[in-house]
């Protein structure tokens, strides 16, 4: 049986805390999604490294990750990016986006994204499922929890696509296009520790108000978060037959 790939299109620079503690951001997604006998590529598409026509075809999936860009910005390399999305969209490739990836997947499609109306989300959020006969067959539950650290937000869906998820202060948590696209606005690869970190950075730079941080880490130390439900849901997208 040959051997299932997929590449990594990491839009966000690796801090220093991160790259010494867990290897990078690409090794914290390895560390969640992959699994014996496949290969796992990267693309620093941030830094303008892209898969070019012919590696396209060699990978049965991708995963956008997040950023601290804006989706709606048009960087160069955020419209390279858009059109490589469209690409992977007109071949009916495997992608998963998660937060910017989330948002920039929805832009690419037709879709609208832009600044969160009810502002910053950050630390643990639970989020609630549209019925899914599928996500029942996974025993997800109609609720998870997930680590959230976002400003803007996805405000209109392409005519594609459909809400899988949302929450109390995000209406698109989730939504999926087709069998093959599926975008999570929050962290499920994220660990509290992480979050934390990235906190103590925005702070710095005066992204955040301590009130943001405050009610992070209440968030933070009231609820556990749902990984191993997380971790199912994303395998079971990438790497099954059909979307959930």
């Amino acid at each position: 049986m040959e051997k299932k790939r997929f590449a990594v299109l990491l839009c966000a620079e690796d801090s220093d805390y991160v790259k010494k503690k867990y290897g990078g951001y690409f090794d914290v997604f390895v560390g969640m999604l992959s699994e014996e006998g496949e290969t796992w590529d990267v693309y620093r598409v941030a830094l303008g490294e892209f898969p070019d026509d012919g590696e396209i075809n060699d990978y049965d999936g991708f995963v956008v990750t997040g950023s601290c860009h804006d989706a709606h910005g048009n960087d160069a390399w955020i419209c390279k990016l858009l059109a490589l999305l469209k690409k992977l969209h007109s071949l009916q490739k495997k992608v998963l986006g998660i937060c910017f990836g989330h948002q920039i997947l929805c832009r690419s499609l037709g879709g609208k994204t832009g600044r969160a109306i009810n502002g910053w989300d950050i630390g643990l959020t639970t989020i609630n499922f549209s019925p899914s006969k599928s996500l029942a067959a996974l025993q997800i539950p109609s609720s998870l929890t997930i680590i959230e650290c976002h400003r803007d937000e996805v405000r209109e869906l392409p005519p594609c696509a459909e809400v899988m998820a949302w929450s109390e202060k995000t209406g698109i948590e989730m939504f999926k296009c087709g069998d093959h696209i599926m975008g999570i606005q929050g962290h499920p690869e994220y660990t509290k520790d992480i979050l934390m970190h990235l906190i103590d950075r925005l702070l710095q730079r005066d992204l955040i108000q301590s009130c943001h941080v405050e009610a992070a880490k209440a968030s933070l130390e009231a609820y556990e978060l749902d990984e191993e439900a997380w971790k199912k849901l994303c395998k079971s997208f990438l790497k099954g037959p059909s979307l959930l």
